[in-house]
């Protein structure tokens, strides 16, 4: 499949509004992976195809997980907003045949972060956080950051998300906190 077929799949699947922001996503993708040498074919598809299942009913969402062999931990089994990055994840592999574990692994831990994010996360991590339609408070920094560096942008995203989710009374993913504490370590040793 080439793009265009991908674009016509997701289109399918969401409102005109998450489609456009899908496009914006991959756009930026393309251009975080440019800046950072992570692979511009891989971001651009893992754009497009994140949150392919973020408008999809819960039970079909729960089948392609249970379809694709994942186990949900008590906390991601509660946690509904999870769903969709692990769902996607899912479907690109059963519905699409997509086999690269980093386009899968990009668009599974794209809401969570988690330590150990490999370059094409990272980009896609922030690429969801900077597309050209978001304009929640903050956004201007984190695009800021993200002309900086990924790590910075990756602190300043994870921060953001602890803090708002902290505020809400949400849960908080632990994968989410081990990529803040690795980023944050390694902002550390960079001091030194």
């Amino acid at each position: 499949m080439n793009m265009k077929d991908y674009e016509t799949i997701i289109s399918g699947r969401m409102k005109a509004a998450r489609f456009k922001h899908s496009k914006n996503v991959a756009r930026e993708a393309v251009r975080l992976a440019k800046k950072y040498g992570a692979d511009v074919e891989k971001a651009e598809l893992a754009g497009i195809l994140h949150d392919a299942t973020k408008e999809t009913p819960e039970q079909e969402q729960m089948d392609l997980i249970e379809r694709a062999g994942i186990t949900l931990s008590d906390l991601e089994r509660c946690s509904h907003k999870l769903w969709h990055a692990i769902s996607g994840s899912a479907f690109v592999q059963v519905e699409l045949g997509i086999t690269d574990p980093d386009i899968i692994n990009a668009i599974r831990y794209h809401t969570t972060g988690r330590a150990g994010m490999s370059l094409l996360e990272k980009v896609l991590f922030i690429a969801d956080f900077t597309s050209a339609e978001r304009d929640y408070d903050g956004v201007d920094l984190m695009r800021k950051a993200a002309d900086k560096s990924l790590e910075e942008a990756m602190l300043e995203g994870i921060s953001f998300t602890i803090a708002d989710l902290a505020e809400r009374r949400q849960t908080i993913a632990p994968d989410t906190f081990a990529a803040y504490n690795e980023v944050a370590a390694m902002k550390f040793a960079k001091k030194k």
